[in-house]
């Protein structure tokens, strides 16, 4: 769920009609998730996930008539990517959401731009800090300020500790985005596949060590349906539509999906599995959503063409 910053194109209808459905399929793995978690640990929910996806975008570049690399270097940075953009992030928010409600970890993982904005100042040369993305930092932060304070306050607990670790998944994100731009010159199919496969390798090791899945009961159907889901829908498909609109429409305007994840999976949280926020969730969420506009720069443009000018 990286998303790189940079490009200006103007999306048209059908792009954004793709943004919405991704949203929706990215926000929506934050519900599956908390309904698979029923059944199965952290690890084997993460290496189910991966592996059915890795083996349905592998055949996606077969039939679409593409090959994947043999090298060992492409390989290498698939393994990279892979940890960096799948292995990290799953696990930190799968297990995050064994404490927390999938919608604030969705509101957390929303940061992945503001921690994006620093790294890239930081790690490139053509993408620096500019004052009004330092703004939209430093408002994004205050709202996660906001989220956290009260526990804090109260003593850090199991689900301050949830949402730490939330938030290192973002900041894993953030390192992708910036990793992944070595893949520009790689079919987008490919590289998900890539980055699937080698994740499934080494997640596989790490799920029978630790989780013992052969000694866990079987999952319900309702699990494995959020399985699927979660690796058909929320994965593959959406790896898809990601390169997909990052070919048509550019990274900055994929952006722009960070703004609607939080909505569905705060949406399918609430009415269907019955959680709920609190109000310094919201605030924090309202926060970062300005950090993000800050960032992206194109309304608060917007707002100034509408001004009057003054008259001289």
């Amino acid at each position: 769920m990286s998303v790189p910053t940079n490009g200006n194109i103007v999306m048209k209808p059908r792009e954004w009609a793709l943004l919405i459905v991704l949203s929706i399929l990215w926000g929506g793995s934050f519900f599956f998730v908390e309904v698979a978690l029923v059944d199965l640990p952290p690890l084997t929910l993460v290496l189910g996930r991966v592996g059915i996806a890795a083996a349905a975008l592998l055949l996606m570049v077969r039939c679409l008539g593409h090959h994947m690399p043999r090298d060992r270097r492409a390989w290498g940075a698939f393994a990279i990517m892979g940890a960096l953009n799948n292995l990290i992030p799953f696990c930190l928010i799968v297990w995050g959401q064994t404490h927390i409600a999938s919608g604030l970890a969705a509101i957390l993982n929303a940061t992945t731009p503001l921690f994006t904005v620093v790294l890239a100042h930081f790690l490139t040369h053509d993408e620096k800090m500019t004052p009004m993305r330092l703004i939209g930092v430093l408002i994004g932060l205050a709202g996660v300020t906001v989220m956290f304070g009260a526990q804090f306050l109260a003593g850090p607990g199991l689900g301050s500790v949830a949402q730490i670790a939330v938030l290192g998944a973002a900041v894993s994100y953030a390192c992708a985005g910036l990793f992944g731009r070595r893949f520009r010159d790689t079919p987008p199919h490919v590289t998900a596949a890539g980055q699937l496969t080698a994740t499934t390798v080494l997640m596989l090791p790490m799920a029978l060590i630790i989780d013992r899945p052969w000694t866990l009961a079987l999952p319900s159907l309702t699990t494995w349906a959020a399985i699927i889901a979660l690796a058909l829908l929320c994965t593959a498909t959406a790896y898809v539509l990601y390169f997909r609109i990052l070919a048509a429409a550019g990274a900055t305007n994929l952006l722009l999906v960070t703004f609607l994840v939080p909505v569905s999976a705060i949406v399918l949280g609430v009415s269907i599995l019955g959680e709920r926020l609190e109000p310094e969730h919201l605030a924090g969420m309202a926060l970062i959503g300005l950090g993000l506009a800050a960032i992206d720069g194109r309304l608060l443009k917007r707002l100034r063409r509408r001004l009057p000018r003054p008259s001289v």
